[in-house]
């Protein structure tokens, strides 16, 4: 078990320089379709098409500002290894959980930096920077709605609205509730995962994940929605909001459409965080067309 610091205010600001260095503020958008006083944060339109460039780009450069000339290696169910550079590509097992203990092996051998798309201060604190712009571009924000698999945006956006009194709600999908359950038992707990198109999202946690304490500690609620709401979300983003989203980017936008999730009642917004946008076409197309 890896012995993972929570990201404190040090974290938090280098992470936030790092990413406002390379990266635009990313629009909110208006969603009446959603209901009343619902908005979206559209994290789409980043270069990688998904939220988690915020994360790795904050581990990379504080990598490379405490240890230059260090590699790194990281493990991927997709969005957080999206690279167009020269990297060494490694395809392992037949799911995320074999390919992350394979780069921990990796790392543990070459002695470089393993960054976890979840369980990593660095990585935490750049997911943090999504909530920092929030609470500057939405003064009345009452609610976000946060896609969540490992927790690492999950506990980035608490750590980041920590003491405002915002309701953070996370949302995964109900064929792999590994938050939920670790939630639920005080505790991580090994869970049967299957199959789901918001694979980004899926997997068990590893062990000692620092992301299940920082969920605990800010008592965030984790809701879960099924394959057939995210599927229906992901075909009303595109035909009625004008968004293409892979699953895990959908589940927020299935939460407020299935009723698992109320809005704000009291003219305060919530906010939908649409992570990601890479999603197999042949996939979108069965999703548009059933």
């Amino acid at each position: 078990m890896r012995d993972v610091d929570v990201p404190g205010p040090a974290t938090l600001e280098a992470a936030w320089k790092a990413v406002r260095r390379f990266l635009p503020v990313t629009p909110v958008v208006g969603a009446p379709q959603l209901g009343p006083s619902v908005s979206v944060k559209v994290e789409t339109v980043q270069p990688t098409g998904s939220f988690k460039v915020r994360g790795g780009l904050a581990a990379v450069s504080a990598t490379l500002d405490a240890e230059p000339g260090r590699a790194v290696v990281a493990s991927s169910a997709g969005n957080h290894g999206l690279q167009q550079f020269d990297v060494r590509l490694v395809l392992h097992g037949d799911g995320y959980r074999e390919a992350e203990t394979y780069a921990l092996e990796l790392s543990a051998r070459d002695g470089s930096r393993y960054v976890s798309p979840y369980n990593d201060p660095d990585v935490i604190g750049g997911q943090a920077t999504l909530a920092r712009e929030l609470a500057e571009q939405v003064p009345d924000l009452g609610t976000v709605v946060v896609p969540c698999g490992g927790g690492g945006l999950l506990s980035g956006v608490a750590l980041g609205l920590e003491g405002t009194g915002v309701r953070i709600v996370g949302v995964e999908s109900e064929a792999s509730p590994s938050m939920s359950t670790a939630l639920a038992a005080g505790a991580i707990v090994p869970i049967t995962v299957e199959p789901t198109v918001a694979d980004g999202l899926a997997g068990n946690l590893e062990p000692g994940a620092v992301t299940v304490g920082i969920a605990l500690e800010h008592r965030v609620e984790v809701l879960t929605v099924s394959e057939a709401d995210i599927r229906s979300a992901m075909a009303f983003a595109a035909h009625k909001m004008g968004f293409v989203l892979e699953g895990a980017g959908a589940v927020g936008v299935a939460a407020l459409r299935s009723g698992v999730l109320t809005p704000e009642p009291d003219g305060k917004q919530t906010v939908a965080i649409l992570t990601g946008r890479n999603v197999a076409p042949k996939l979108l197309s069965e999703v548009l067309h059933s």
